[in-house]
């Protein structure tokens, strides 16, 4: 690993931090900005609802305007995902991330006024949008890092945009403390602080380059392709990489982006698209999302008194952040099998763990620790490969032409199963108790067996190497077509660098036209 951060450039590392720190960490931010200010957000709902039909509502329908608040986020997101594979197409992946940072002004100011408006309606149609953004974000910054990284380091550029989700949340649970803005006056301000790292993500990422594959292999535009490559490689030769990129092109059987419709109809990546569902779906049914929604709620069921609660919260969200820079700088050496097989079986366990000390708490009293251990276990094991693999899995295992209807495919899975916990899970609690976690003990385990009978590992594998690796398993096989005219650049090396030959290139112009 120590050999693969030589080659990481600082181009590569500034995007990779700007690109999640704007729009990855928003995401994490808004799984746990509801946690801490549940009660007086409930409040003004209830009070709102008093003043305008003179009477108030009974718990049970607080607790429904309550979910539908946090499950809102999820729809805003499956929808945002589904619009995904026409944005990245249209205006490139850096692009996208670009434009969409308007949804989050929008949704910030909708959030941060709701109070004085006296509108409950404005969170809930702030959550929606913000969670549009995320929708969005959740899965262009994994494809833009995977597609501008060298295959020696997409699995640990890869799971950057995962340690700023966990960064995110870390943060919203540090300014939910009581001490700063964990009071009634100021969850308002809390909700809508999303604003700021977005703007600096504005003003900072149109400088950098968009991605080379999208330029070659969708604009065909060779000349930017090369500059793009530099930037990301500036003391590197591109030559090698760039042939990589020709390979997959060849490869092709149409440099068109595949619809929805088409991946499903393919059936040379029938596999890859299961397994795309398969994580998606596990990563959110796994639980995390009940951990991470309802965490006070959780420890108060276990018997945390109430004043250490927010101060055991925010003890979590630091194992979040140390667990997935574990995995982030161990991905690449130990494979990305591991990690999702180890991190699925331990939460596993402590979804096990959790439901067996809640129901032995009340005759053996250290139980409640136990259960807090747990919790923390199901974090650790999430945050250290579940939490970023899935989305570095879905661009791994589709070239050029399916990767963006796969993040399509990828991003709806995930989404309808995050809204499902997110909705249906204080019900859920409510009724079934501590049985609750043994339904997400099954799926994770049922994802890790998955993985460890049916997935390749892809470990410093090109996408071309990983497509081939599949090809048995869909019961086809790979084309590798010669190289054509058209597809030849004549490439030399100077001062380290690779470079088109300007009479190739006018030459290849001529005949392409």
């Amino acid at each position: 690993m120590l050999q693969d951060i030589n080659h990481l450039t600082s181009s590569l590392l500034a995007v990779a931090f700007l690109s999640s720190f704007g729009s990855s960490m928003l995401y994490g931010y808004n799984l746990a900005v509801v946690n801490s200010p549940a009660e007086y957000i409930k409040d003004f709902y209830n009070q709102t609802i008093v003043r305008r039909n003179g009477s108030g509502v009974d718990k049970e329908t607080l607790t429904l305007l309550y979910s539908v608040t946090v499950s809102i986020f999820a729809i805003g997101g499956l929808v945002g995902s589904l619009t995904v594979g026409m944005q990245v197409t249209r205006f490139g992946r850096r692009g996208t991330l670009v434009h969409s940072t308007v949804l989050v002004f929008i949704a910030g100011v909708l959030m941060g006024f709701s109070r004085l408006c006296g509108s409950p309606e404005m969170i809930i149609i702030g959550r929606f949008i913000i969670g549009i953004h995320s929708g969005i974000s959740l899965s262009v910054v994994p494809m833009y890092l995977g597609e501008i990284a060298p295959k020696n380091l997409r699995g640990f550029l890869g799971l950057v945009p995962s340690i700023f989700i966990c960064i995110g949340v870390f943060i919203a649970q540090i300014l939910g403390l009581h001490e700063i803005l964990g009071k009634e006056e100021h969850w308002p301000l809390f909700l809508s602080l999303v604003v700021v790292p977005t703007f600096i993500q504005l003003m900072l990422l149109p400088w950098f380059p968009e991605s080379p594959r999208y330029l070659l292999m969708e604009k065909r535009n060779i000349h930017a392709t090369i500059t793009a490559l530099k930037w990301y490689r500036p003391k590197s030769n591109i030559q090698a990489e760039l042939e990589e990129m020709q390979e997959e092109q060849r490869s092709l059987s149409s440099v068109e982006t595949v619809s929805v419709l088409q991946l499903f109809r393919d059936p040379s990546v029938r596999w890859q698209l299961v397994t795309v569902l398969v994580v998606n779906a596990g990563m959110q049914l796994s639980g995390i999302d009940a951990i991470w929604f309802y965490t006070n709620a959780i420890f108060e069921n276990a018997g945390i008194p109430a004043h250490q609660i927010q101060y055991t919260t925010v003890g979590t969200g630091a194992i979040e952040v140390i667990a997935g820079l574990i995995g982030c700088f161990t991905i690449e050496r130990v494979g990305r099998r591991p990690l999702m097989i180890g991190g699925f079986s331990f939460m596993g366990v402590c979804c096990a763990g959790i439901t067996f000390s809640l129901l032995l708490q009340a005759h053996v009293s250290f139980m409640r620790y136990v259960s807090v251990a747990c919790v923390v276990g199901i974090i650790a094991g999430f945050c250290i490969g579940p939490a970023g693999v899935p989305f570095l899995m879905t661009g791994e295992l589709f070239k050029q032409s399916h990767r963006s209807s796969a993040y399509i495919v990828g991003g709806f899975f995930n989404w309808i199963s995050n809204f499902t916990v997110g909705f249906v899970f204080p019900f859920l609690q409510m009724s079934a108790g501590a049985f609750c976690y043994l339904v997400f003990c099954g799926v994770c385990v049922g994802v890790a067996a998955y993985v460890f009978f049916i997935i390749p590992e892809t470990k410093n594998k090109t996408f071309v190497e990983i497509s081939q690796m599949f090809a048995s398993r869909n019961g086809c096989e790979t084309e590798n077509q010669p190289l054509g005219l058209t597809d030849q650049l004549g490439l030399i090396k100077m001062n380290g660098y690779g470079a088109l030959v300007p009479g190739d290139v006018d030459k290849m112009d001529r005949t392409e036209k």
